[in-house]
């Protein structure tokens, strides 16, 4: 059993170093090389998982005794598999963005001139941001002003009808004010 795992890292290691040779020239091949290229590497990696799986299930078949070595080196194959998997991704990102590129007609001039567009209106919009702050204060103050004169005329409208009142209790006839307890 362990000559049939051992030929399944031969081939994995193989089909590992064709592929990491394959994800480094993605990015610098032609756009039709390059398509080809990414369909082809898409079919090695799932090669390459199945061959994970075999060497997984030969394994589950050794030893107890001698199983822990194997494990160990399953767990670094899957490893080099998750790297494997990530650089392929990021390569397919660069080919993705240098397609865009050529799509869109964009140079690295125009990224510079989108940055320079990008940090005015940033500014414009904390300017905009600043004036809606302090318009929003103003207000706030207008409105805590209105309600202080609106407390003020209410005590100012009591004061006055307890003036009229009290002074309409002073024109009754019936009272009579001895003026000289007053003075």
């Amino acid at each position: 059993m362990s000559s049939d795992f051992e030929g399944f890292e031969q081939d994995f290691a193989v089909l590992t170093a064709e592929i990491t040779s394959k994800i480094a020239r993605v990015p610098r091949l032609p756009p039709d090389e390059k398509k080809q290229m990414v369909a082809n590497v898409e079919k090695q990696l799932e090669e390459a998982k199945e061959l994970l799986e075999q060497m997984d299930l030969e394994v589950r078949e050794i030893p107890p005794q001698s199983r822990g070595m194997y494990s160990n080196r399953m767990r670094s194959y899957k490893q080099e598999m998750g790297k494997l998997e990530a650089d392929f991704k990021r390569s397919r990102i660069a080919y993705s963005d240098e397609v865009r590129n050529e799509l869109l007609g964009d140079d690295g001039n125009s990224s510079e001139s989108q940055r320079a567009h990008l940090l005015d209106n940033t500014e414009r919009l904390e300017r905009s941001s600043r004036r809606l702050e302090a318009g929003y204060q103003i207000a706030v103050e207008t409105a805590q002003n209105g309600m202080w004169e609106n407390r003020l005329s209410k005590c100012a409208n009591s004061i006055v009808t307890c003036l009229q009142l009290n002074f309409n209790q002073l024109k009754k006839p019936h009272i009579a004010i001895n003026w000289h307890y007053l003075l």
